[in-house]
């Protein structure tokens, strides 16, 4: 029997399953950045109207355009 074409299979196989954990992990990242994406979304606080009321009448009103 020929020991080197053997741990060259070993080794084959041993790519094929770091293959597949590599295609998977790609394959899931997509979900978890949504995942994650939608989670530091909903962590913002949503404005109240009381904090707009405190706030003076002439504020927000104009947006400076010169630098």
């Amino acid at each position: 029997m020929d020991i080197s074409s053997a741990s060259s299979v070993s080794a084959l196989s041993g790519q094929s399953v770091g293959n597949s954990v590599e295609n998977e992990v790609l394959r899931k990242s997509p979900e978890i950045q949504a995942q994650n994406t939608a989670a530091l979304i909903n962590s913002v606080p949503q404005p109240t109207k009381t904090s707009a009321a405190n706030m003076p009448s002439h504020l927000g009103q104009n947006v400076n355009t010169t630098a």
